[in-house]
């Protein structure tokens, strides 16, 4: 006897809008001609221009990779002086907002948006995530949904966070949790 479907993907119907789609289009297009060539730091006003002019919101000093890939610019937000590294993977379907002075390292993978597995259509949903000021992502981390990394935090490279980090803490290991206090010298 075959059992009842529960999870039926043909009743999918998320969709993002017409308008959505030809705004990515044509950002990934000009992403790969007039952004991901152009990787000398001499270039890094040039990249924070065309950011903005995708509706980036970009602070003073900031310094975006040409190798990050960008979902939507127009769901970022980050600080003065913060850095998105090389190969960061800003999947920002929901909105991702980055302080002042934080580090996201190297190959980092960040994700604001998830299906809910609890409904048979597994619809998506947007969850925004918050890097606040003075925050070091470190290398291949991965930031989940929906969570806040608070001020002055540090998580360990490879970490996978999915819950909230607490402020001047250092946190690591998957699933992320306490490791220290980050005491800084002066």
């Amino acid at each position: 006897m075959k059992e009842a479907l529960v999870v039926n993907l043909a009743a999918y119907d998320f969709s993002f809008s017409i308008s959505n789609k030809l705004c990515r289009l044509l950002w990934n297009c000009t992403y790969w001609i007039f952004v991901r060539p152009f990787n000398l730091s001499i270039f890094r006003e040039y990249r924070t221009l065309i950011l903005k002019l995708f509706g980036a919101k970009i602070g003073k000093n900031a310094h975006i990779y040409a190798s990050a890939r960008i979902w939507a610019p127009w769901n970022l937000e980050i600080g003065e002086h913060s850095i998105l590294g090389p190969k960061v993977d800003c999947y920002n379907q929901g909105k991702i907002i980055i302080g002042d002075h934080s580090v996201i390292s190297q190959k980092s993978y960040l994700c604001a948006s998830s299906h809910d597995y609890k409904i048979y259509n597994f619809p998506l949903i947007l969850k925004p995530i918050t890097i606040e000021d003075q925050v070091w992502i470190a290398a291949d981390a991965f930031i989940g949904p929906g969570v806040k990394i608070s001020q002055g935090s540090v998580i360990a490279a490879r970490s996978s966070v999915f819950t909230n980090i607490d402020p001047w803490v250092v946190a690591g290991g998957n699933p992320a949790n306490y490791i220290k206090d980050r005491v800084m010298k002066i």
